[in-house]
Order: structure tokens, then sequence, then C-alpha cells
């Protein structure tokens, strides 16, 4: 039978439980996609541990997981732009651990000739935060944008797109990421020590924009070096938007076609998003655990076969 991750109350990866339920249809309007890779992201624990699940609609019992790739295996009535057999990418909250997921049109993307299933399923939330939050800015080849966590899933989309506008781009990353950054054209920056010593290090100019993916440390590095609040965005520290009056911008600000943009970019090979660890379905909470020890190089996923 088919198999859906689970959890009956609030907790750490120990909650998570692979349980046997019915194969689902497609009703009017409805896709059912066979999933073959899911992509986790940091809210995925923040919602299974209660933190946000009143936010994100999460009531017990819940599935997990947000970003998938599979085949579309049933299409229902009125559906038109997916056919039976197409592979698919796309994001459907508390429920894309699984063996199969039902979608709606606007949940799910043609994944591009030449992306694998393994970076497709991880595009629903990093790419379209990556892109909006490059395009807030309207970066330019006059900018020097600084972008945290410049390794994770998010920042390294974040970085290589900001190169493609001709900013000059700075990464934080641990040092073992510092040559894959060096690589994609962005200049490491360590975080440890010193943030806004190390920051001046690698733009004696200073910066002109910062793309937060990592917390706090980020934000107050950029205004200590004099970056108007108004040229920062944060995706990870929500309390210093209001505070601070910095940008919020993510990856709801974004459109199908933004992602679309990113994903035919790394099926031509323009981008890269490396996945760091794959899980099979029933090692899920040991994937969960892999993400929250933190130093994920790209993604980590799981898989149904």
């Amino acid at each position: 039978m088919p198999r859906y991750l689970r959890y009956d109350e609030f907790g750490g990866p120990e909650v998570l439980d692979l349980v046997e339920v019915d194969k689902p249809t497609a009703g009017p309007g409805e896709i059912v996609v066979r999933v073959l890779v899911a992509g986790l992201n940091p809210v995925d624990y923040k919602i299974f541990r209660g933190y946000v699940a009143e936010v994100f609609g999460a009531t017990l019992p819940s599935g997990v997981g947000n970003d998938l790739a599979g085949v579309v295996e049933s299409v229902g009535a009125g559906v038109t732009g997916f056919e039976v057999g197409q592979r698919v990418l796309g994001g459907v909250r508390n429920e894309a651990v699984a063996d199969f997921v039902v979608a709606t049109p606007d949940q799910l993307l043609p994944t591009p000739e030449g992306l694998s299933d393994e970076v497709a399923g991880s595009l629903w939330v990093a790419g379209r935060t990556a892109k909006a939050t490059v395009d807030l800015f309207g970066l330019t080849d006059r900018d020097t944008v600084l972008v945290s966590a410049a390794a994770g899933g998010v920042g390294i989309l974040a970085a290589q797109l900001a190169v493609r506008t001709g900013a000059t781009v700075l990464g934080t990353a641990s040092p073992r990421n510092h040559e894959l950054l060096r690589s994609l054209g962005v200049v490491p920056v360590d975080y440890a020590g010193d943030l806004v010593a190390n920051i001046r290090a690698a733009a004696p100019s200073g910066i002109t924009a910062a793309l937060d993916n990592n917390g706090r440390a980020t934000i107050d590095a950029a205004l200590a070096l004099r970056l108007p609040a108004d040229r920062i965005n944060t995706v990870a520290d929500h309390g210093a938007i209001a505070e601070l009056g910095i940008h919020g911008v993510g990856g709801a600000e974004a459109t199908p076609a933004d992602l679309a943009v990113v994903a035919s970019l790394l099926a031509a090979g323009d981008l890269i998003l490396p996945v760091d660890e794959v899980f099979p379905i029933e090692r899920s909470a040991d994937a969960y655990r892999a993400l929250e020890g933190g130093h994920v190089r790209g993604k980590i996923v799981i898989v149904t076969e």
C-alpha cells in the first residue's frame, strides 16, 4: 500500500511515523502525482515541532513536507496542461513526503528536460525564495551584495542569481564551502569570529545590499557596516522585519514563472544546486535530524524508490 509520513503529536523527528494509506484519486481540478523525491526545508521541522504549525495550516494528525518531484499518475476532470506520465515538480504543504500526493495545477510545473528529480524536488521553496530576494533590489554591476548561508539551499541559488546580475557577491559560509563558492564567482566570507571585520576585509568599499538566509548576526553586521535598513532582506529572522524596518520578501512573492526561470537555468547547467544527502523514505526521521544538525551544502532529499 502507499506510504505517507505523518505525526499525531508535535515534537522532534521521533514523532514522525511512516504509515500505509489508500491510494488517492483525482477529483475535478486535481492531479495525483507519484512522488519520487521530496526535498526538505527548515520550515518543515518548525511545523512538526509546533512552532509555526498554525501559520502553515498543520492540524493533528498531519503530513510532512512541501517540495516534491515525480510523475503524473492521474488527472481529474477539467485539468489542462498536464497528462499522465508527465514529469512534474511542485509544492504541496504538509503532504509531500509520501508515495502519492493530490495537487492542483497551480502547485505544479513541468520538470524541464535535463533536470534531475533530486534537484527538481528541492526547488519549490528554495528556488522561489532565491529568485524573489535577488529581484527585490534590482541588482546591477554597481552593487556589492552580501548573501548569508551562501552554501545552503536558498543561499547558493541566490548567490548565483546575484552573480548573473553583474554584482560583486560575498557569501558567508564555513571554510569547507569556500572553494565551492569561489568556483561559482562568489567571494567567500567566514561567518566565524568577527563577521563585520571579515566582510570589511572582503569588501573594503562596503556593501550595497544584504540577503539574509541565516539570522540576526547577518542583519546586525549589515547595519554595523552602515547599510540602510531598506537594503536588507531576511527570510530567517521575521522578528527583525518590524523591529528594524527591513524587508521580509520570500518565496510567497515569487510567481510560477519565476520558478520556471530558475528550473530552466538549472536544467541548462547555468546554475547548480548540490544535493548533500539522499535518504530513503523509511529513514525520514534521520533525514530531518541531518537537516536540523545544520551545515548542509545545498539540499537534503527523501526518495521513495
